[in-house]
């Protein structure tokens, strides 16, 4: 049985704050179980990326219940804050850093540069990795996040069910998106702003102010975080995602929504055109550049306008989600890349 070692932050199950890292460190900590490995959990308390003095030393206590020349898989948001933690253990413990979101930060080139490997959840991850720290081509590994195969959702005939899926942070442009909308308030839509309402309750007032302003609230709700059934129910009666991210590493809920056959209006950020992919040859959507509300806002009217366009986007989107990859090939390559770090 091969073994590994996990450190993850605190909370990575609380469905309070649910996030693409969290859902991702789940499931392929799972997917190794499930593989024959034996994982070896620890939940390491703390404000990540913003640790104090006692989640420094969690770290560190954490790190020294392992083994020597053990393999430790610890989630960037914690492994990049903390290089002075890391770099004692470097030459006792196989270190493995899997970075969901690069912090363009000196500490964070030091914390990569004390670990065997690096897992970027992307390949635009892997490229700016490289593009920006001086790392080892050799050392940085790239592993997509799976998604799970769902039911097709049935679309309505107007295309007007619009659905925003992530936290309520200033991140992912929910205030570009309502500004957009208020541009195309002569067609049909309602939109559903599915994500956790206490990351940021500033932005979130300011954001029901905006929508109060702009004429929109009967028309927008903010359902705070949904999870199983009721993420599912949300996703079954949307007719497409809408995505304004300022910025991006991956997008797992662009391939969530494809795999629902769901087209997506997205901003053209980071990894987001990777995971929206191709159909045959084409778009399973529209990208945007990022920041522009306007731009949001014409590809909202063509999706919303036009029925032909809405068609296309559909065969589209469901001609992607065969070619989608599954968790279970994501823990496989994870697997893989642990296996060459402990050989």
């Amino acid at each position: 049985m091969t073994e590994v070692h996990v450190l993850v932050p605190d909370g990575i199950d609380d469905p309070c704050r649910p996030s693409g890292g969290n859902v991702y460190d789940r499931r392929v900590c799972d997917g190794l179980v499930a593989l024959g490995w034996s994982v070896h959990e620890y939940a390491v308390a703390g404000q990540w990326p913003l640790p104090d003095a006692q989640a420094r030393l969690a770290v560190g206590a954490a790190l020294a219940l392992v083994p020597d020349d053990e393999v430790v898989l610890i989630d960037g948001l914690v492994a990049s804050v903390v290089p002075e933690v890391l770099k004692p253990e470097a030459d006792r413990l196989r270190l493995v850093v899997l970075l969901h979101m690069p912090r363009d930060e000196a500490c964070e080139v030091a914390a990569l540069s004390a670990a065997s490997a690096i897992v970027a959840t992307s390949n635009w991850t892997r490229r700016w990795l490289l593009d920006h720290y001086t790392l080892p081509e050799d050392r940085v590994y790239v592993v997509q996040p799976g998604v799970d195969m769902a039911d097709l959702a049935s679309g309505s005939l107007s295309g007007g069910r619009l659905l925003c899926v992530g936290s309520i942070t200033p991140a992912k442009g929910h205030d570009l998106v309502l500004e957009a909308l208020a541009t195309v308030d002569d067609l049909a839509w309602r939109c559903v702003f599915a994500g956790s309402l206490k990351l940021d309750v500033e932005f979130v007032d300011g954001l029901r102010r905006q929508a109060e302003d702009l004429g929109l609230a009967d028309r927008v709700c903010f359902t705070g975080p949904l999870r199983g059934a009721e993420l599912e129910r949300a996703y079954a009666e949307a007719d497409a995602l809408v995505l304004a991210s300022r910025a991006e590493t991956y997008g797992m809920v662009v391939t969530e929504a494809l795999a629902r056959g769901l087209p997506v209006v997205a901003t053209n950020v980071g990894g987001v055109p990777e995971a929206l992919g191709h159909a045959d040859g084409s778009r399973p959507g529209l990208l945007v550049a990022p920041g522009d509300p306007q731009a949001l806002a014409q590809a909202l009217r063509r999706w919303l306008g036009d029925p032909r366009e809405r068609a296309r986007l559909r065969v589209a989107a469901r001609s992607r989600r065969l070619a989608l990859s599954n968790w279970g090939q994501a823990s496989r390559e994870l697997a893989a890349v642990l296996s060459e770090v402990a050989g």
